[in-house]
């Protein structure tokens, strides 16, 4: 790999760039360490996961950044991001990161509120008088 690959990831609102490069396992978001910007150990774990999966924590160093979301949306499209930027590494990775569950997009996202609705379903209370 001679030069640095990138891709994104997206979760709910979260939007993140991931740029991966040859390096000893540095891992950085937003200009911050991963595990400073992401203080909880299973945000920690989400991000990485994929570079775990096929042994290569050591071998890439990650920039990312990310914005919009809170913090499980930008760790969940961070993961995304992370398994996007392999697969175009080594397309070898693709079983592993497939069975894995890295690869799919989760389209879920939070539904509109609608009107005459206290919000997206929930109804005021009914008065029979």
């Amino acid at each position: 790999m001679e030069k640095q690959k990138n891709a994104t990831g997206r979760r709910k609102e979260a939007v993140t760039r991931v740029f991966l490069s040859k390096g000893d396992g540095k891992i950085s978001i937003n200009g911050k360490d991963y595990k400073t910007y992401f203080p909880l150990v299973y945000l920690q774990n989400q991000v990485e996961a994929p570079l775990k999966t096929v042994d290569s924590s050591d071998k890439f160093d990650v920039v990312i950044n990310a914005k919009g979301g809170g913090v499980k949306g930008q760790a969940e499209a961070v993961k995304l991001g992370i398994a996007r930027a392999l697969l175009q590494v080594n397309p070898e990775y693709k079983p592993a990161l497939k069975a894995a569950g890295f690869l799919t997009r989760d389209s879920r996202a939070v539904e509109r509120k609608k009107p005459g609705k206290k919000k997206a379903r929930k109804s005021f209370q009914f008065s029979k008088r």
